[in-house]
């Protein structure tokens, strides 16, 4: 059996800390499920190039980053890849704090450059979303661990108060028969 002290300390600590994030996935999961995605500030500009475009993702990349940096912008948080609708391509770089897209147009010389700047709200989304960098995913990562480790510990709790325990298997039987419910009914 493990002490009840302890795990309430580790409980409280857990939860104390994890807070500002977890809040954060909430308001935007539950703003996301009801079409709230937040805004973006969205700028186009025309690009003269030397060489017609290619589905040539590093050279993509590379006039992209060539042209934000000499706009003193940062890239994205995201990994860039190309995107193909039918014959033509674009290339999509997304992150928290901006969204781009590159693409061809009817003059080989010349590309469309959309730069899709994220609103605050839209930043909180867009790291939601795994759009941030390499630090936010493993701080989300260890959220969701932590989480986990938050209903394992109340969990265990409540399970070592007898008056505790049938009610504690009623609510978690409920639970998973209503979590597959929803499942199957959506």
């Amino acid at each position: 059996m493990i002490n009840r002290l302890v795990l309430m300390k580790a409980h409280v600590l857990l939860g104390a800390f994890i807070l500002p994030a977890a809040l954060m996935f909430l308001v935007t999961g539950a703003l996301y499920t009801w079409g709230i995605k937040g805004e973006y500030e969205t700028t186009s500009q025309k690009l003269h190039l030397s060489a017609p475009l290619h589905e040539d993702l590093d050279q993509l990349v590379e006039i992209v980053k060539r042209t934000l940096t000499q706009q003193n912008l940062s890239f994205p948080t995201g990994t860039p890849k190309i995107k193909k609708t039918g014959k033509s391509f674009q290339l999509e770089w997304t992150g928290s704090n901006r969204d781009i897209i590159l693409k061809p147009t009817s003059s080989s010389l010349i590309a469309n450059l959309k730069i899709k700047n994220t609103t605050q709200y839209r930043q909180f989304v867009q790291l939601h979303k795994a759009k941030g960098g390499i630090a936010f995913k493993i701080y989300a990562t260890l959220l969701a661990i932590s989480l986990l480790l938050l209903l394992i510990t109340g969990f265990i709790m409540a399970w070592q108060i007898p008056k505790l325990r049938k009610i504690t298997s009623i609510a978690t039987i409920s639970g998973l028969l209503f979590f597959f419910t929803m499942f199957i009914s959506s």
